[in-house]
């Protein structure tokens, strides 16, 4: 999976899939804020982790 968004406020993963999708389309997909805390979200990433990618058997 090489994107997962979560919610900096709970941690409600917003998105996950192997489709990039930009800030403005997860703010878009909630209409800017978190659906578990009601957290308004930003469209500039709190922190950002690039991991290695696990190869497959």
């Amino acid at each position: 999976m090489p994107q997962q968004v979560l919610c900096d406020e709970c941690g409600e993963i917003l998105y996950q899939g192997s489709e990039l999708k930009s800030p403005e389309e997860i703010h878009q997909m909630y209409n800017g804020r978190c659906p578990k805390c009601g957290r308004k979200l930003s469209l500039i990433p709190k922190k950002i982790k690039v991991l290695p990618a696990k190869r497959g058997s």
